[in-house]
């Protein structure tokens, strides 16, 4: 298989209808705070079984097309007798292991309260170390924030750039980018201003990918939701963040992209997965590519408090009713109605 149907392939299997992306890439600092907020000391060891228990989750291959790995983790094994790497854990069950690649969001230089995401530096090197690691697609998240005279262009396209080149690096190396430029939902910002800003950063976004020869039809666009801004008095309703969502992406997203997997951005895992149902309810006849999932929180979060250090099964049970949750969101349906 060449590399372009390769490439198309993986894309292609991590947006399949009724199944989403994991993302259990959180660096070391930000699995600490995960860990301490259910009382458990952040260890090499710690941080190992939590991922194990989500990992060996019976059945999670029926909703999970891929997970999106951190440096440490992908290096990690099971922690029964066997001791199997992840990435071999997550290929026997059919699903694809990720990594994620950037080195985080700093500060951009002369601009206030705005930041550039890094990691360009030895990324071609890396890459061909994860591919031989087991990876098959990577991720690098962009940050754009909303605030009085911000985001500027400078912010957007910079961010941009780095998305584009970081996508050509993957696709050079037979790895799927997922590119994901976040409109922060921090802020009182309202629903239409988080429109007009995650258009601004689409349009961008795909002006640079072009301009750097990525194969569209090999990425996965990992985008917000168009909501309204945390601290913003009026908060918009389902129907309205999912009809704002799916226009500002029909108008800025080429139909070349197999799959838009939403993050779920600071959303309540309720809200992430309604919204996406929403979407998937009024417009599935029509799209151009499929709606799907690649959500951190919005999946973990209730894993992790039943979990709470030692409870495994509660803890896999839980995980698993939130990815069958969102995956009913990938066709319409609410798991409450079947």
């Amino acid at each position: 298989m060449s590399n372009d149907s390769n490439l198309k392939a993986i894309a292609g299997q991590m947006v399949l209808k009724g199944k989403g992306i994991l993302a259990a890439d959180e660096s070391t600092p930000t699995c600490t705070s995960r860990l301490q907020s259910i009382g458990v000391e952040s260890t090499f060891e710690s941080r190992n079984e939590y991922r194990d228990m989500l990992f060996s989750t019976e059945d999670l291959e029926k909703f999970i097309s891929g997970v999106i790995l951190f440096d440490e983790t992908l290096k990690q094994s099971t922690t029964c007798s066997d001791k199997i790497l992840f990435t071999e854990l997550l290929n026997s069950k059919g699903i694809i292991p990720g990594i994620k690649v950037d080195t985080g969001a700093k500060p951009l230089a002369n601009f206030n309260n705005e930041k550039i995401t890094e990691g360009l530096d030895g990324l071609r090197e890396r890459l061909d170390e994860y591919y031989a690691l087991g990876a098959r697609f990577a991720k690098w998240r962009a940050v754009i924030t909303i605030g009085d005279d911000i985001p500027s262009d400078a912010c957007i396209l910079g961010n941009a750039h780095a998305l584009a080149r970081y996508a050509a690096l993957c696709q050079q190396s037979n790895i799927v980018p997922i590119v994901e430029p976040e409109v922060l939902m921090d802020g009182d910002h309202t629903i239409e201003t988080c429109y007009e800003v995650t258009k601004r950063s689409l349009n961008v976004v795909f002006e640079q990918l072009l301009l750097n020869h990525v194969m569209l039809e090999g990425i996965v666009l990992k985008p917000n939701m168009i909501v309204s801004g945390k601290k913003c008095a009026t908060q918009a309703d389902i129907n309205t963040v999912a009809d704002m969502t799916y226009e500002c992406l029909l108008e800025n997203v080429p139909s070349e992209v197999p799959g838009i997997a939403f993050l779920s951005g600071g959303q309540s895992s309720d809200d992430a997965t309604s919204h996406l149902c929403k979407m998937n309810q009024k417009y599935s006849d029509n799209m151009p590519w499929n709606l799907t999932f690649s959500y951190g929180r919005a999946l973990q979060h209730d894993a992790l408090n039943a979990w709470s250090g030692n409870n495994r099964i509660d803890g896999q049970n839980a995980l698993i009713k939130r990815a069958e949750s969102n995956s009913l969101a990938t066709y319409g349906k609410e798991l409450s109605l079947i």
